[in-house]
């Protein structure tokens, strides 16, 4: 089913931020979509949560060195 969300993720400051958020997200299995807000801590994802959980995706972007506010 498809599921869009809206996460907030501290520690992003910059482009590099938001573009290494966004090619991480954009990588996984069943995501259809990113979005990355840095001026407000936000990134919403669209994406099937048949392939995909959400809790892979924010894993994926803890992995990065960022903080998902769950």
């Amino acid at each position: 089913m498809e599921v869009n969300v809206a996460l907030e993720v501290k520690g992003m400051s910059c482009s590099h931020c938001e573009k290494a958020v966004k090619d991480t997200v954009t990588n996984l299995n069943g995501v259809n979509g990113v979005e990355v807000h840095v001026k407000n801590d936000e990134v919403k994802v669209d994406y099937n949560d048949d392939v995909v959980t959400l809790e892979e995706i924010c894993d994926a972007i803890e992995e990065q060195g960022y903080d998902v506010v769950r």
